[in-house]
């Protein structure tokens, strides 16, 4: 029987679950169920991406609400967590909108996001990790997203997502997947006014950042929830850290 337990930090509601799924659809149904999932659009694309494709073998049940370790010092993150940031930015993924996706992993988020746009928008995954960007192009070749990868809307680059990938900024929406010391001045250069940033922000105790860039260019900060990533670091450290 799947256990709810609500924690309430700040006069903010956070909703964990324990237990698991075997299959994607009860996933995200379940999530919807606690309220996490709320839009249509964010069903249907968390519905049409399979999170099994995207979790290495032997890591555990891929439909477990909890982060796994996908080698190299890294996960991905826990259902819950996509659907909350997939949820924070749905209105900055309409068809043909530009995204980013700064630690991409193995490409599950930068898969929704690209679904979310459609073949006229742009979705840029940024990963420092050579084998975790070949590993999430293998996995979004067998997943519901593989025609955006073909036609050139969705790709996946080695760098180091701390400077963002200018070649297509600006950006409607930008995700960052690990916890940076501070909000990346580069990614806000290339987060476009009236576009939304998510990002963890931290070292012992992060949060979940909102951060909405007003067409004036200056920018709004809001926290959304306490979170536990992994940091933004260089490549260098992180493989130290493996």
């Amino acid at each position: 029987m799947e256990v709810l337990r609500l924690i309430f930090n700040r006069g903010r509601r956070r909703l964990w679950t324990s237990g698991s799924s075997d299959k994607n659809k009860a996933m995200v149904e379940q999530l919807e169920r606690c309220g996490i999932v709320q839009s249509k659009r964010v069903k249907e694309v968390m519905e049409a991406i399979d999170r099994g494709l995207f979790v290495p073998a032997g890591s555990g049940s891929p439909y477990h609400d909890s982060p796994m370790s996908i080698g190299y010092n890294a996960t991905i993150s826990a259902p819950h967590m996509h659907a909350t940031c997939l949820e924070l930015l749905e209105k900055h993924l309409q068809p043909g909108m530009r995204t980013l996706d700064v630690g991409s992993g193995t490409g599950y988020l930068t898969a929704c996001f690209a679904m979310m746009v459609g073949p006229q928008g742009r979705v840029v995954g940024v990963e420092h990790i050579p084998e975790l960007v070949s590993f999430s192009i293998d996995n979004i070749k067998r997943s519901a997203a593989a025609p955006l990868l073909d036609n050139g809307s969705l790709s996946m680059h080695a760098a180091d997502g701390r400077q963002g990938w200018p070649e297509m900024a600006p950006y409607d929406a930008i995700h960052v997947g690990a916890a940076a010391p501070e909000i990346p001045q580069s990614l806000l250069d290339q987060l476009k006014p009236g576009g939304k940033l998510v990002i963890p922000v931290g070292t012992v105790f992060q949060e979940l950042k909102v951060i909405d860039k007003n067409p004036d260019g200056s920018i709004s900060v809001r926290d959304e929830t306490s979170v536990r990533y992994v940091p933004l670091t260089s490549k260098a450290a992180q493989l130290k850290a493996y």
